[in-house]
């Protein structure tokens, strides 16, 4: 049904009728100290491919590199954050395979099922939809910051709250909604799946910049120039498709090109169900805020604004 001919999450499978597998596979090297945090942190982005195409994970496999200097007890931790995660998406994991190499990276990789009809793509955008997103942008702009000890432990425990909060219940809002189109942000920034989604679909995506929910320590950072060198990458790739309105505050729009590890949904639902899905959202203590649209073709795929 979904394979490597489009820029989607994961590839789908449809195994009859009923039943369509999700697969798909991550991994990277610790963006955080600690080996449990870190086991934890990729295990939630690897876990939110399944999610933002509609469907359960059920299953996972680690996939571990390390270095034979690395103590034992550390590996442990890092698994343990990752077994941490799977029980609480509610899958199991069932396996792995492991190698030496100079540096330690871990994910998983992951197969979820779901009805062949809830499947979700990044590419079913219709004009007139609203874009909401599910975690506020930053923590690349943070974790940059964390390396450099410029960050205080509340600062870093909120960076590290949403890197571990799983994308389950922001799902399991927007399904009854039943929404045109959905991804997770992850390392393109919010502007690269937003380019993503308006090329395939074939529309304009405005987005509405003083609406995107940005960590305030993060906007900070940007300010004082502490900027990943992801966000420079994403830009340079963006350039062309991208046009950014006079007005802007430089931090801001550079937060939106920031790299994100395990970032929200970025979910396309009809105008006329968006305030549902927010209050959905909001049940359920996940922070939604809408904050852009879909608009017939302009000049450029993506065109940022400062407000609605």
């Amino acid at each position: 049904m979904v394979g490597f001919d489009s820029s989607d999450d994961a590839a789908v499978y449809r195994i009859n009728d009923d039943t369509a597998m999700i697969a798909t596979v991550d991994f990277f090297p610790p963006i955080v100290d600690d080996p449990f945090q870190f086991g934890q942190v990729a295990a939630t982005n690897a876990l939110s491919d399944v999610w933002a195409m509609g469907g359960t994970p059920k299953i996972a496999m680690n996939l571990l590199t390390f270095p034979s200097c690395l103590p034992l007890e550390a590996v442990r931790g890092i698994l343990a954050g990752g077994y941490d995660k799977v029980m609480e998406a509610g899958a199991v994991i069932v396996g792995g395979h492991s190698i030496e190499d100079k540096e330690p990276k871990y994910g998983l990789c992951v197969t979820g099922f779901a009805r062949p009809e809830e499947i979700l793509t990044n590419d079913g955008a219709q004009v007139g939809d609203i874009l909401v997103i599910t975690k506020p942008l930053g923590t690349g702009i943070l974790s940059t910051a964390a390396k450099a000890g410029l960050l205080t432990q509340g600062e870093y425990d909120e960076m590290l709250s949403i890197m571990t909060t799983l994308n389950k219940k922001g799902q399991e809002a927007m399904l009854p909604v039943h929404p045109n189109a959905c991804t997770d942000i992850t390392g393109f920034g919010l502007l690269g799946h937003v380019q993503e989604m308006a090329k395939g679909c074939g529309h304009t995506i405005e987005l509405w910049a003083d609406a995107v929910p940005i960590v305030p320590k993060a906007l900070e950072l940007a300010r004082d120039g502490i900027i990943p060198g992801g966000a420079y990458n994403n830009m340079g790739y963006l350039a062309d498709d991208v046009t950014v309105d006079p007005g802007i505050p430089l931090e801001r729009s550079d937060a939106l090109y920031d790299p994100q590890t395990a970032g929200g949904l970025l979910i396309s639902v009809p105008q006329a169900r968006a305030e549902e899905l927010l209050h959905r959202l909001h049940d359920l203590g996940v922070p939604g805020a809408a904050i852009g649209a879909v608009l017939p073709r302009g000049e450029r795929l993506v065109r940022v604004r400062p407000g609605q």
